[in-house]
């Protein structure tokens, strides 16, 4: 969630280098007692007390010294030494890669642009072809070496981040495994293949070639290729089942529907063709629904189901663009090669780049004759119709489950929030654990994400918001008792918004808690060792159960990401600060009777208009000093000579 720009005022314009981590020091291994000191104060506040001293038995015992965290510890440090990042291949294979779950909803992120108005077919590929000139311009950057470096923004400001993430926008592949996906990364060649991207419309699949005779394709030839495949997709007689709806089935029933359909050497050569693509571009038919900023949302989710545009996707690659013929427009990304920071960063250069530069469609220098796009071709046993049915009822389940809210709130914007001089994220993720209060009438275990990009291979860790300081605050917050005063109140908050940041800060600079728990449990595994008893405690187990999954995603242009729960009983809440709105988009699963996005959102926009009046009557008077706890759980002295 920490932001960032690629033009940071203070520094000069430096590009990408060869070695994407030159000069970036290694993400360093938190000392092993500040970790589990941390993990006790994580999570004594949200579990029974009686639970809660029976972990603080297990976490002294793992702690002790000449015991099995200091062991574990050593090998880690070892581990350290000899990679370029010691938790990396850990988190990607725990966060993604070993997930079961379908990728539409549970795992893919989406980027929803603004509704374009498409007066006609030709409208929606004029703007199809204008957004792949885009792309081909961006990959060019990527391989030229020739993006500017990412600077930290927020906290810590101004420290380089590694760009290694930008170079799998375009060359990755996640392959289903029966056990664990595997991340494919193809390795650029001494002689360049012929590139290609997949349109696909009506749940057929095309090759489009944007590079023929060693000259990339203008926005002439790639439109007439457009019109050319949207004729060929009109052909009832040439249609094929919508093989991608096999795609968005779980990654276990994926990987056995692909075993059966590699038997066969013309699904192998259309396999191939799509696994080896730049990207997709999805041209989808009419939705038949209102373009709400919700609904758009939904359709960029899951496609709105098999009677949609369920089956007009790829999930297994990391960049669908979707252009539908009703305006609804967007990005579906596959979340295991890159972060959702470098989807910002790829699509706002898009948009930029279709505003400034105006549509090319009359340039001269087109092709005479083009080389017509090819069909995808694919033989269906009855086995993989069998496959067909089963894909497409759990996708329409998954559409009939998805509770999906995206909100507006207008009362205000960071621009308020900075006035009051408190962090505009940590600020929201505080009113988060309020509204959850509000609504469930306690606090769970909550993930927020927090990049460590300023580490060699740095992808993220996780800023634990749920912390002690917040629940005293939202408890103060539900108290009508005259003795809860304004003062009080701020102060409470104050101090809440204080460990966040503190938090924050751990995370970003690698002292945060989860990567390293993760580190030394696939550390013991690896080793064949029996599982400490610390990562079969109950504790354990609810402390990785994130009911509250949230990020902050801000955008320059106007767009906003979403992305569903990660848990049956839990909601996802990402969320983009703009200067005096910001912009929510809440989801949950219907068949959970603890969750309501609605009710969830409604509780939101109440909570953030009270902490707006908790700082309009008390902030000039009550804001500390230097106040509160520190993460560390050492305590400063306030303004007043109270303890915080």
């Amino acid at each position: 969630s920490a932001s960032f720009s690629i033009f940071p005022k203070e520094h000069p314009k430096k590009l990408m280098t060869c070695n994407e981590w030159d000069g970036l020091p290694k993400l360093p291994v938190p000392p092993l007692q500040q970790t589990l000191d941390m993990y006790l104060k994580c999570m004594g506040h949200l579990i029974p007390e009686e639970q809660f001293k029976k972990t603080k038995v297990v976490v002294e015992k793992f702690g002790a010294p000449g015991g099995m965290g200091e062991f574990l510890q050593k090998k880690l440090l070892e581990r350290s030494e000899h990679t370029a990042n010691w938790v990396y291949d850990y988190w990607l294979e725990d966060m993604y890669l070993s997930n079961r779950l379908a990728l539409p909803v549970n795992s893919s992120p989406v980027m929803v642009f603004p509704k374009q108005n498409f007066r006609s077919q030709s409208d929606s590929l004029r703007f199809a072809a204008h957004l792949i000139s885009g792309i081909l311009e961006y990959k060019s950057l990527i391989d030229g070496r020739a993006l500017p470096v990412d600077y930290a923004r927020g906290q810590l400001a101004g420290t380089p981040l590694c760009m290694d993430q930008y170079n799998k926008v375009f060359t990755s592949y996640r392959l289903p495994g029966p056990k664990m996906d595997t991340l494919v990364a193809q390795k650029s060649t001494v002689m360049p293949e012929r590139e290609h991207i997949i349109v696909a419309c009506k749940n057929q699949f095309f090759v489009l070639d944007v590079v023929i005779n060693f000259r990339r394709l203008n926005e002439k030839d790639l439109y007439t290729q457009l019109e050319r495949i949207k004729k060929m997709s009109d052909i009832e007689e040439e249609r094929l089942p919508p093989i991608g709806l096999l795609t968005s089935d779980g990654r276990t029933q994926w990987a056995e529907a692909r075993s059966v359909l590699i038997k066969d050497s013309t699904n192998r050569d259309s396999l191939d063709m799509i696994e080896r693509c730049l990207c997709l571009v999805c041209l989808d038919e009419p939705s038949g629904t209102e373009q709400t900023d919700t609904n758009r949302a939904l359709l960029m989710l899951h496609g709105g189901g098999t009677d949609k545009n369920g089956g007009n996707r790829w999930y297994d690659k990391p960049m669908q663009f979707v252009i539908g013929a009703d305006g609804c427009c967007g990005v579906v990304c596959e979340h295991s090669p890159f972060e959702g920071i470098v989807l910002v960063q790829c699509t706002e250069y898009l948009l930029r780049y279709m505003r400034g530069s105006p549509s090319k469609l009359v340039r001269a220098a087109s092709m005479s004759e083009l080389p017509a796009p090819r069909r995808l071709r694919w033989k269906c046993s009855p086995d993989i119709q069998t496959f067909l049915m089963a894909s497409a009822d759990k996708l329409q389940r998954l559409v009939k489950n998805l509770d999906m809210n995206v909100s507006k709130f207008t009362g205000y914007g960071k621009e308020f929030i900075k006035k009051q001089k408190m962090s505009p994220d940590a600020y929201v993720q505080v009113a988060l654990q309020l509204t959850f209060y509000r609504c469930h009438g306690r606090l769970v275990p909550t993930y927020e994400s927090a990049s460590i990009r300023r580490f060699q291979e740095g992808r993220v860790d996780n800023i634990r918001s749920s912390t002690p300081e917040a629940l005293a605050f939202v408890k103060a917050m539900g108290n009508s008792s005259k003795i809860t005063v304004c003062s009080l109140k701020i102060e409470l908050l104050w101090t809440a918004i204080k460990a966040q940041t503190n938090y924050t800060i751990l995370a970003i600079t690698g002292m945060a808690i989860d990567n390293h728990l993760l580190g030394l449990r696939e550390i013991a595994k690896e080793l064949k060792l029996e599982k400490p008893e610390l990562f079969s405690d109950t504790t354990y187990a609810t402390s990785i159960h994130f009911i509250l999954s949230t990020s902050q995603v801000p955008t320059i242009e106007e767009m906003f990401c979403c992305y569903g729960p990660v848990v049956p009983n839990g909601y996802g809440a990402c969320y983009n600060p703009q200067m005096d709105h910001i912009i929510f988009c809440v989801s949950s699963f219907r068949d959970s009777a603890e969750t309501s996005s609605d009710l969830f959102v409604k509780t939101l926009e109440g909570c953030l208009k009270e902490m707006q009046d908790l700082c309009i009557k008390c902030n000039t008077e009550a804001k500390p000093a230097d106040s509160t706890k520190r993460m560390d759980g050492t305590t400063k002295v306030m303004k007043n000579g109270s303890k915080a």
